[in-house]
């Protein structure tokens, strides 16, 4: 169907007030999502369900015209026909239980001379709680229709409809200079009063939250016990993200070891069949076995954020956060790195601040995710004795723990020097965080399953197809050229990554590093996890066997031929190592600019030399 067609309809409103329930609503699943041109906000756009002539773009979550965050902007442009399609008509959704915080933007709406009608929503909640609004005086009022709606029910998506088709046809375009000139000689003060005097003339009785939302409010908010909660609810994300997923994960990586035995049986042994296997195979598994850590914790965020309890969480913890520059919103996608930084990175799509938002991401490699466990197991078990230090404690799991303390002190310590930086320029938030404090309701699951298949059909589609592209690269370097005739050492010692592990070994010498680690490193980029493999490889004790195996036949290797100078320095590189593959590739995704992808993995390349020279010239001279 031709797009110049159609009949556009933004659907604005601010974020937690039904907007996108009832935009599913009105679109069922013909819905697609894509991103604006030249940033990383997501658009929503569908056709009605029983008009296809008529399209609804769901915008990003706005407060005002007037913006303070990207999101809002992006919203603002499409309203006033920035991205190339003319806006027909608004239908803005109000939030009933919260009608003050509402009604600045519909006021600023009209302003826009667009034909609009407004939706009441969560007008069920407000009755609930003692709250009576008079619509029809609100319609007079604002010289627009207004509908109560419930966005759940199908009655409240068929009066939205009526009452789109009855608006009058717009003709006339936006004049947006026009527009910004408005916005700008806008008198707050003045629209406030008028925002006040709505409120006396149609609001007929005050809500009355019930007991327990008092009682819920009082405990989460609570400066001791609110923060009590917060780790019992981080601990069951944290627990569900990092454990819940693992027996899936597990039965991902054995469906794809044996889908590759059962290649191995139907193909000759040849180059075809290596491609098949190690990288077309492997590429594909490398990318679905994030897939259910990425389900889990995305369907805790969106069941948090749906009841309400995510902005309490998030305001909580914003004092704490502040110290570094970051707000409470940082808190949920950092706490997930320590399972895996790609979904850590994708989960900080719910931080508003742009700025806020590309730290948290530049931050969140630094913190120690699973991956990392198979190196850390190998180096401490090489050269930590195990041993009982003060009588309880573990001498190799405290090291284990001072690894972890290390990334947290170091990303907050990152944090703050872009905070420091950031000030300098003027690009940094000076106040504490404000935000709506939305009422606890019962998750709309619909909604939530709809949007967690959003989020999960985004990542395997546009990261998954990066990701896979690089395995077969990578599979590449490690495979060509063959060993030749009679050689004595492993296949990848000849191949293009041995040779670019022997090319780059002396930059590394300085930390200590030998020819077979940069060669090891060089498969690493794929996987952390894969770097002991890689080295069981090289060092040829690893042709077969379990990956446990694999690990204790390296640890005397490891003990005896690198030396603990040189283990530990190895050990200090993998605490700041650039991101793994499907890390940087889910960054560039999200961030949506090479120039800061290739930033991030800089500074932690810089991190991870200086970090691993100071640690192997300190314990030279130890040792």
């Amino acid at each position: 169907m031709n797009k110049d067609k159609l009949t556009c309809f933004a659907l604005v409103g601010a974020p937690n007030c039904g907007k996108t329930v009832l935009f599913n609503g009105l679109t069922g699943s013909n819905a697609k999502v894509a991103n604006y041109p030249g940033v990383t906000v997501e658009r929503r756009e569908g056709l009605f369900v029983d008009d296809p002539s008529v399209s609804i773009i769901d915008l990003p979550g706005t407060y005002s015209l007037r913006t303070t965050t990207l999101d809002e902007a992006v919203a603002r442009d499409e309203i006033l026909g920035k991205y190339g399609r003319k806006i027909d008509g608004i239908i803005a959704v109000a939030d009933a239980t919260n009608l003050r915080m509402t009604l600045r933007m519909v006021l600023e709406l009209e302003m826009l001379g667009l034909p609009m009608v407004v939706s009441l929503n969560l007008i069920d909640v407000a009755r609930s709680r003692g709250l009576t609004i008079d619509e029809k005086k609100l319609s007079e009022l604002l010289g627009v229709p207004v509908l109560e709606t419930v966005a759940t029910r199908k009655e409240g998506i068929r009066g939205v409809k009526n009452a789109i088709a009855n608006l009058p046809q717009n003709s006339a375009g936006i004049d947006s200079n026009q527009v910004a000139q408005l916005l700008e000689s806008l008198d707050s003060n003045a629209l406030y009063a008028q925002v006040e005097d709505i409120l006396a003339q149609t609001v007929k009785t005050e809500m009355v939250m019930p007991k327990w939302h008092q009682r819920l409010d009082r405990l989460t908010l609570h400066p001791v016990w609110g923060f009590v909660l917060l780790l019992l609810v981080l601990l069951l994300v944290f627990q569900a993200v990092y454990s819940w997923s693992e027996p899936v994960m597990d039965f991902i990586e054995d469906f794809f070891a044996n889908l590759g035995e059962w290649v191995a049986t139907l193909m000759p042994e040849g180059i075809l069949q290596d491609l098949i296997l190690n990288g077309v195979i492997a590429g594909v598994g490398s990318v679905l076995v994030f897939v259910p850590q990425i389900t889990i914790l995305f369907a805790f965020i969106l069941l948090l954020e749906d009841s309400g309890y995510l902005p309490r969480a998030a305001f909580l913890l914003d004092n704490l956060l502040s110290t570094s520059g970051l707000s409470g919103r940082a808190f949920i996608p950092l706490l997930s790195s320590f399972a895996c930084a790609v979904p850590s990175v994708m989960s900080a799509r719910t931080i508003q601040d742009p700025r806020e938002r590309l730290v948290t991401i530049a931050i969140a490699p630094i913190l120690t995710c699973s991956a990392r466990l198979p190196v850390y197991a190998l180096i401490i078990g090489a050269v930590i004795p195990d041993q009982t230090v003060w009588g309880i404690f573990n001498l190799q799991g405290l090291v284990l723990f001072g690894l972890y303390f290390i990334g947290v002190f170091s990303a907050g310590l990152v944090a703050y020097i872009m905070k420091r930086l950031a000030r300098r320029k003027g690009s940094i938030r000076q106040f504490p965080l404000l935000m709506e404090l939305p009422t606890f309701r019962l998750p709309n699951f619909r909604h939530i399953f709809s949007s967690l298949w959003d989020k999960v059909k985004a990542f395997l589609k546009r990261a998954g197809t990066v990701i896979f592209a690089l395995s077969v690269i990578l599979w590449a370097l490690v495979t060509f050229p063959g060993a030749p005739e009679g050689a004595a050492g492993a296949a990848i010692d000849y191949s293009f990554a041995g040779m670019l592990g022997s090319l780059i070994q002396p930059i590394f010498a300085p930390l200590g590093f030998t020819w077979q680690m940069c060669i090891a490193m060089i498969p690493g980029i794929a996987a952390r996890e894969v770097v002991v493999a890689a080295l069981g490889t090289v060092y040829a004790v690893g042709a077969s066997g379990s990956e446990e195996a694999i690990q204790n036949a390296l640890v005397p290797i490891v003990h005896e031929q690198w030396g603990i100078p040189t283990a530990l320095a190895f050990l200090a590189w993998y605490v700041y190592a650039p991101m793994c593959m499907a890390t940087l590739a889910v960054i560039k995704r999200e961030v949506n600019s090479m120039k800061k992808t290739l930033m991030i993995a800089g500074y932690l390349f810089v991190l991870a030399y200086i970090f691993s020279f100071v640690v192997y010239q300190i314990s030279i001279r130890i040792f």
